[in-house]
């Protein structure tokens, strides 16, 4: 009998940190989970980092997590983003696929840490093993586009009837963020059951591409000024003048 990627290993990583800007803030916690198959037994292992600059109010509030906790029983962030990339590293030489919601911004985090603690890109750190990214976010948007509602790791739990117990907890998050995964893609198989790991991973980046090209389009008729980002699963580095940085050459300008 044929194994769908659902039904198969997987594992899912989130992070906390000390606020939404990727090219700015801090991991301060990170959880990696790791399942065999539906059902199976889940392999959690967790981190919590200083991120050696104050905690804001507002990131507190969401995880909980204080400067007082992280000076006492963090690490060093040089050492626990390090940590973090070999782990995920080892996934991606097995093959596994790795669930990251939003991936955009967990993943482009990490790599700015990298690149912050250790002068590494994440791609670098990753030693050339490919990483591959299923993010629940962007294959419900491909297979139910037009669904009114939020689309955060709650209301998608609560859409697929998953439980989500002690949200915006790195380890809860990353195993509702799996089980969620497997749900849609159960929910789904024709759309998108018969697809590698490979495969989706190669078609959700064309996917997240139109996702976000139609939500600046709505962006722009509603006179809103944000712009959206269609790179995924990482959204490259850019110099002060805004463009790409190169991992050899610098600014693609001076390329």
């Amino acid at each position: 009998m044929q194994q769908h990627w659902y039904t198969g290993p997987l594992a899912s990583f989130d992070t906390e940190t000390t606020g939404v800007d990727v090219e700015n803030d801090r991991i301060v916690s990170a959880a990696l989970v790791v399942q065999l198959a539906p059902g199976a037994p889940v392999r959690t292992t967790t981190w919590l980092a200083d991120p050696g600059v104050p905690i804001p109010d507002g990131a507190r509030a969401v995880h909980g997590i204080t400067d007082e906790q992280v000076r006492l029983h963090g690490r060093p962030a040089r050492t626990v983003v390090a940590e973090v990339t070999r782990a995920l590293a080892a996934q991606a030489r097995a093959g596994r696929p790795v669930v990251v919601m939003n991936a955009p911004y967990d993943l482009t985090l990490l790599d700015r840490e990298l690149r912050r603690h250790h002068g590494l890109t994440l791609i670098g750190g990753l030693e050339a093993a490919g990483l591959l990214v299923l993010d629940p976010r962007v294959l419900d948007k491909h297979v139910d586009r037009y669904r009114k509602g939020r689309r955060t790791l709650t209301d998608l739990c609560a859409h697929y009837g998953v439980e989500l117990t002690g949200a915006h907890e790195a380890a809860a998050d990353a195993a509702a963020a799996l089980a969620l995964t497997r749900r849609i893609g159960a929910r789904y198989p024709a759309a998108l059951g018969e697809l590698t790991a490979a495969e989706l991973h190669l078609r959700q980046a064309v996917w997240h591409a139109a996702q976000a090209r139609g939500l600046q389009s709505w962006f722009d008729r509603s006179g809103v000024a944000e712009r959206v980002d269609l790179s995924w699963p990482l959204r490259p580095a850019r110099c002060g003048c805004g463009r790409r940085l190169e991992p050899e050459h610098g600014c693609e300008a001076a390329a």
